[in-house]
């Protein structure tokens, strides 16, 4: 099901979390990933068609980005008895077929994806240095099938503003994708 992010409170805290990650089998909380920075928490997962036609640049994002102070994070929240393909054995192939150089965490119990409101797949979250939210929504105009390259542009301005101690950017389209698929 098609469906599109919530509007959520800018200026909200990043709620903390305690998740394993599907390729290291490590423990991460947010302390772990943020950035001097800011940080993107992206939510994904294996199987919509949404998150495969933005995963390579989930990963040039990343790369772009944690060189200049920026933390990364995805999460995937999808029931994987309903959905088997977004198991904690398929998130550790999805990482490694698209080389991701973030953690990959499982919120199995579904509370993370409750606390920061997630409803969809891919959801982007941008948090400033303080972890204050500053972006909630869309990585880019890029749809599968409607032409639009993928670039990242939406996700991208912000954090070139964090980095630049510039302004916001004000418009923030919500995210569009699958829905998260809930126990």
């Amino acid at each position: 099901m098609k469906l599109e992010s919530s509007q959520i409170k800018l200026g909200e805290k990043a709620p903390d979390f305690s998740l394993l990650d599907a390729s290291t089998n490590n423990l991460y909380s947010l302390a772990d990933i943020q950035g001097e920075k800011g940080t993107v928490i992206m939510f994904i997962c294996n199987h919509c068609p949404f998150v495969k036609h933005v995963a390579d640049e989930l990963v040039r994002l990343a790369n772009d980005y944690r060189v200049l102070g920026f933390g990364f994070v995805a999460i995937s929240s999808n029931d994987a008895k309903q959905y088997p393909a977004d198991g904690l054995e398929h998130m550790w192939l999805f990482a490694r077929k698209h080389h991701f150089t973030f953690p990959y965490l499982y919120d199995e119990s579904q509370r993370v994806a409750k606390k920061y409101e997630a409803v969809c797949t891919p959801d982007f979250y941008v948090y400033n240095a303080s972890a204050e939210l500053v972006y909630h929504g869309q990585l880019d105009d890029s749809r599968p099938q409607n032409g639009i390259a993928v670039n990242g542009r939406s996700v991208r301005e912000v954090l070139d503003a964090l980095f630049n101690s510039r302004p916001i950017p004000q418009l923030q389209k919500p995210s569009v994708g699958c829905s998260i698929k809930w126990k």
